[in-house]
């Protein structure tokens, strides 16, 4: 898997020479929860679909 600073800049590298700020951080901001949730389901910190239904039901 590659860190952060190599998803980083290879995402930013593919995007237009016109791209704004606003466009870049939110590129960035995906990447970071894709790697946080990719990171969740490594270490099992994970719950069941029909958990989070309950869950939600509760609400």
């Amino acid at each position: 898997m590659n860190t952060l600073k190599q998803e980083a800049l290879t995402a930013i590298s593919q995007l237009p020479e016109t791209t704004d700020v606003d466009t870049i951080m939110y590129k960035l901001y995906v990447i970071d929860k894709v790697m946080k949730g990719r990171d969740a389901v490594e270490k099992g910190k994970t719950i069941s679909a029909e958990d989070l239904k309950r869950e939600i039901e509760s609400w």
